[in-house]
């Protein structure tokens, strides 16, 4: 009797915070209703004008949805049909809204044309789940199955008197419609509407929204979810997810992410199975993982710091093209007036200050961001400012270390530089690469290129860092006849990075162990003084492969909740789905050899090495044979971080960014050690006799 006196107490207080009748809802656990509201960001939700969507955000896990599907930008078309596919999924370069179903069916006549000409073949997947119902021609698409049906179906949320389905899609569009341009088409501007019409639009969402948490019971799982981009321009989107029993705000992130405050849309799919009971009849394919809630937060403080992630996402993706064309410039710059200033030993040391500066400049992009410079009221010359005040601070460091080192050691600022360079990424790597979300030189949840992990130019960085470092340390070594300790150094420490770089969970990085090993090798047996052929790189590169695919097996055999793209990638060698993926990142490697971002960095540094190793006494006065006579193992740290960019360019979908990076670290480097050198006990400038005997101890060694 008490127990049912209890209920009724319950029932009566639910329908009083609701408003909504008792008898409209389902009992019981196991239902799940997604909530889409494509567009919506968390800036659009506020206590005043979003009364239901903050009452909601206060009772659930809240995080930063990032929509990117296969485009720039996700259409709700693309954020529904991804929903049901479980993979990142698109109909088009342009689309609009997605289709309703046949008039006075419930099934959706194009169904099919996924798997046959939009090459999305999952497509249907969360239709697997029994007793489904659609509001809203999202909703449909979401829940469809492989036949492109639902069990029920309405229009509006008006025309639903039964809310007992146990897996229900509701697509509240009031707020993308506005945004959707005369051909059907979501608009190319990046924000068409004006301030007050965007919040009359949220507003309306916002009731649509309230009207469907009334006729839900308290034992339901609720997601609500931004889906979609609203204009030409991404943003993160509003993520929230009210499990029963849930009582107050926390963090929402996801095993896709490794973030715990962002995930992904195929993570929703994955979540509806799991709301339900069926976890384990996620279909393989799905790329997602079920969403996880993090530790207790304050909502306003949950908030704040969401907003601030879309903020950090769009100031990095406003400035990586500006930054990249201006490091393209000093680069270019800085070789040409090299080339014209080594041979004036008056300028000697300004060239040194101004090589040891610029391979400071990739470290400290990460470095800024120990500072939340997203913060602050004007983000992009906060960040900008911070990355210069790393850069200058860093190289008076790296210089200063030169100083207080013996005279004849050349190469402290090289070991100062890459040496945090590559302690910095390491650790980073270590604490869940917390420096190289939203950095120019990492990546971004708004682009959705990379989520955790160590990027494609990272990992360029961190090769460069540790060949450099550990064959600066080598050369120490052999001259103290510990040659085989010097071997081994270098072995070590490269294996080292390379497995961290590449393990599941923590570098992810498919093609930098494939890299990674030929230029430990080629600097290992440099340094051995065994001869380099082609047929012996040839192998390596291949060992890195067979490396590589051994790791990502090994992802493969966890349970598929469990796996990363790694893992996942190997699925598809057995399923033979593999090759779009690398058609895919083959054509993105091609794309960017015509950059004029990175293709210029590269020209303009293998032009002067290759200019200042065959005349040397041309106008370089034989900066890099010196070098390599003062430290010979030097040359192994070049040649193998040569090497590992080389190969990184051609298995990496960044492609010519890989090279181009290991060149910005490792030359300007390798330069200011041999000016150095000049500077102690050097050939003074135009005396050819030194420098060209110094070119001939070079090639003979």
């Amino acid at each position: 009797m008490r127990r049912w006196a209890a209920g009724m107490v319950t029932a009566m207080l639910v329908a009083i915070v609701w408003g909504a009748p008792a008898a409209a809802r389902a009992e019981g656990p196991g239902q799940v209703a997604l909530i889409g509201v494509p567009g919506l960001m968390w800036t659009d939700v506020t206590e005043s004008d979003t009364p239901n969507l903050w009452r909601l955000a206060g009772e659930s896990a809240v995080g930063s949805l990032s929509v990117k599907a296969v485009g720039t930008i996700t259409c709700p078309y693309d954020g529904w049909l991804t929903v049901s596919a479980g993979v990142r999924s698109a109909v088009g370069q342009r689309c609009g809204l997605p289709p309703a179903p046949v008039e006075g069916t419930t099934r959706l006549h194009e169904f099919g044309w996924f798997a046959s000409v939009a090459g999305v073949p999952t497509a249907g997947s969360v239709g697997r789940l029994t007793g489904t119902m659609a509001v809203g021609p999202g909703g449909v698409l979401a829940l469809s199955d492989a036949q492109g049906a639902v069990g029920r179906y309405h229009a509006t949320v008006e025309e639903v008197a039964d809310w007992s389905a146990p897996v229900i899609a509701v697509d509240v569009d009031t707020l993308i419609k506005p945004y959707i341009a005369a051909d059907g088409k979501v608009s190319r501007e990046p924000e068409p509407l004006a301030a007050a019409d965007r919040a009359a639009a949220v507003r309306q969402a916002d009731a649509q929204v309230g009207a469907v948490l009334a006729q839900l019971p308290a034992t339901a799982t609720v997601l609500v979810a931004g889906l979609a981009d609203h204009g030409s321009v991404p943003h993160l989107r509003v993520a929230m997810m009210r499990a029963p029993g849930t009582t107050g705000t926390s963090l929402l992130g996801s095993g896709s992410t490794h973030r715990d405050d962002m995930i992904i849309l195929p993570d929703l799919t994955a979540t509806l199975f799991g709301a339900v009971g069926q976890e384990a009849a996620i279909p393989p394919t799905v790329i997602g993982q079920p969403l996880k809630a993090g530790d207790p937060i304050p909502l306003d403080e949950a908030v704040d710091r969401l907003r601030n992630a879309d903020t950090a996402g769009q100031t990095i993706r406003n400035m990586g093209g500006i930054f990249f064309t201006t490091l393209a410039v000093l680069q270019v710059l800085f070789y040409g007036a090299a080339f014209l200033l080594l041979r004036r030993r008056s300028a000697l040391g300004l060239v040194r200050v101004a090589a040891v500066a610029l391979a400071s400049i990739p470290v400290s992009t990460y470095l800024v961001n120990l500072t939340p410079w997203e913060t602050g009221p004007a983000p992009t010359l906060t960040l900008v400012g911070g990355l210069l005040a790393c850069d200058v601070v860093l190289t008076v460091l790296a210089l200063r270390a030169a100083r207080l080192t013996r005279p004849e050691n050349i190469l402290a600022p090289l070991i100062v530089v890459a040496g945090v360079t590559a302690a910095v990424l390491l650790g980073d790597l270590l604490s869940g690469t917390h420096l190289q979300l939203n950095s120019v030189m990492g990546y971004t949840g708004v682009v959705g290129a990379r989520y955790y992990g160590l990027g494609n130019i990272p990992f360029a960085l961190l090769a460069t860092a540790v060949l450099l470092v550990a064959t600066a340390v080598a050369d120490t070594l052999v001259r103290h006849g510990r040659r085989p300790l010097a071997v081994g150094l270098i072995a070590g420490l490269g294996v080292f990075a390379m497995i961290l770089g590449g393990w599941p969970g923590v570098g992810s990085d498919f093609g930098g162990v494939i890299a990674f090993v030929p230029g430990i090798a080629v600097a290992a047996l440099i340094v051995a003084g065994r001869r380099v052929s082609i047929w012996k790189l040839g192998l390596f590169c291949v060992a890195g492969g067979v490396t590589v695919l051994a790791i990502a097996y090994l992802d493969y055999r966890r349970p598929p909740g469990s796996r990363t793209h790694l893992g996942r990638f190997v699925g598809q060698i057995f399923d033979g789905t593999f090759w779009p993926v690398i058609a895919r990142k083959l054509d993105a490697m091609l794309g960017t050899l015509l950059s004029p971002n990175l293709m210029p960095v590269v020209i303009a540094a293998v032009a002067f090495l290759v200019f200042a190793v065959l005349r040397p006494g041309a106008a370089t006065a034989g900066v890099l044979p010196v070098a390599f006579e003062r430290a010979p193992m030097l040359k192994a740290g070049l040649l193998g971080a040569l090497v590992s960019g080389g190969v990184g360019m051609l298995v990496n979908d960044s492609g010519a960014a890989v090279l181009s990076m290991a060149l910005a670290l490792a030359v300007p480097l390798v330069l200011s050690a041999g000016i150095r050198a000049i500077q102690l006990d050097g050939p003074s400038p135009g005396d050819g006799g030194r420098t060209q005997g110094a070119v001939k101890q070079t090639r003979v060694a």
